[in-house]
Order: C-alpha cells, then structure tokens, then sequence
C-alpha cells in the first residue's frame, strides 16, 4: 500500500484551523475596533484640548515638503484673508474622521503621538460652526508647522479682495476716501447749491469723508473689531 504524498497546504490549514478553534474570532476582531476607537477618542481629545507644545518628534525623510510652512507665511495668509490661527480647543467646530485617519496615519508612520494641533480658519468658526474651511497643522519647531488636513467649502473667490479694506489703517483710510470721492461724483449737489464750482464739490466732499469716518469708527468700536494684523493670533473674539 503506497503512502499518500504530504501537501504541505494541507498541513498549513490543518495548523491553522487548530489555532482557529482555540480562539474566538469575534471577540479578536471586536478587540481590534475597540482598540481603534479609543486611538480615535484620543486624538480628538488632544485636538480639543489643544496642550500648547513648541514641536513634536518627527521623522524627517518621511514628511511632504509640500506641507511645511514657516509661521510668516502662514500670518501673511491669515492678513490677507481675515483668517485667525489659534490653538485647536478654541475651535468650536467638528473635527471631520478624515482628519482623525491622516494623524492616526502619521502617528503611526512617526511612531510618535502629535500634540499641539493648530487650526487656521475664519473667525467665526472660533465662536459658531460654519462651513468654511478650516486647516489643521501640528508644530514642528523653530516655527515650523505641518499641514494635515483641510476639510470644509473653499472661501470666496473675493474674500481677498473683501477683506483688503480691514488689513491696515492705511487701508482702509484709501476705501473711505475713494468711496467719499465717488459718493460725492453721484450726488446731486444741485439740491443744496444752485452753483456746481470746484468748490462747493470739495466742501461736499470732505462733509460725505467726515460721515463715513464716524460711520467707520462707531461700527468699529460698538462691535469690537480691529484691523487683520492685529488679530489673527487672538484668542478673543472682540480683539
């Protein structure tokens, strides 16, 4: 009687299936999701908090060079779009799962666990949710910081231009002048002179720029607001 030839597949699945019956599947896999779910947890509670921390431990060779920037770049942007660039505990809106997957992601190829989250956004998201776009980033040091991730709609394609008047005192003293001046090429000045001289233009002239001043300076002061520059790292919404 000839012996049958040992297939070693057969050998492997005969081991397997006895490591299989010593161990109960669900209650693995039911470890697995559980374990996972309180990295997730983790991480939301360490954006929430927002610990300040100057720099975290990263692998260099790994990191996008594409996603680093130096805090002047990131100010400039925050200027000129009337962004602010806070600690993430003062953001009050949700932090999407996308954003929890790509930092597990980095945690796990840095080998590390990221503090110090960051968030550039409207300032309104710092007070109500919106859905605007806020960018997370993490600090790598010396200024550094690194993107992780965007979510939300893009801004407005002239929200730059927008927001040009609130950058400067310079600024906005141009806007106020040039609509004085423009106001004042509409009016009919006929109503109040029956003579249209050069000189009863400027008298009008300067009367619209003195109004819209005081216009300008009581919204100001009543809704608490200030020039981009001034705030785009506070943490007060009246700054």
């Amino acid at each position: 009687m000839l012996l049958e030839r040992t297939r070693l597949e057969k050998v492997l699945d005969r081991v397997k299936m006895k490591e299989v019956d010593t161990i109960d599947i669900h209650e693995e896999i039911n470890k697995i999701f559980v374990a996972e779910q309180e990295h997730d947890n983790s991480i939301g509670q360490r954006i929430n908090k927002g610990n300040a921390r100057e720099a975290n431990e990263f692998n260099f060779d790994l990191l996008e060079s594409g996603r680093i920037y130096h805090l002047k770049h990131i100010k400039e942007v925050c200027i000129d779009y009337r962004l602010r660039f806070l600690d993430s505990k003062y953001f009050k809106g949700d932090i999407p799962k996308e954003a929890i997957s790509k930092i597990k992601q980095l945690e796990k190829e840095h080998k590390t666990k990221l503090q110090g989250f960051k968030i550039m956004a409207p300032s309104k998201l710092f007070k109500l949710k919106d859905k605007n776009d806020p960018l997370l980033f993490v600090p790598l040091g010396n200024d550094y910081f690194y993107f992780i991730h965007k979510w939300g709609n893009d801004l407005h394609p002239l929200r730059k231009a927008l927001m040009w008047p609130f950058k400067n005192m310079v600024n906005l003293a141009w806007v106020v002048f040039a609509l004085s001046y423009f106001v004042t090429l509409m009016f009919p000045l006929n109503l109040f002179t029956k003579s249209s001289s050069g000189y009863e233009f400027w008298i009008f002239f300067f009367f619209m720029f003195k109004s819209l001043v005081a216009v300008v300076i009581f919204y100001g002061v009543a809704k608490g607001k200030n020039f981009s520059n001034a705030i785009w790292r506070s943490k007060y919404y009246n700054a």
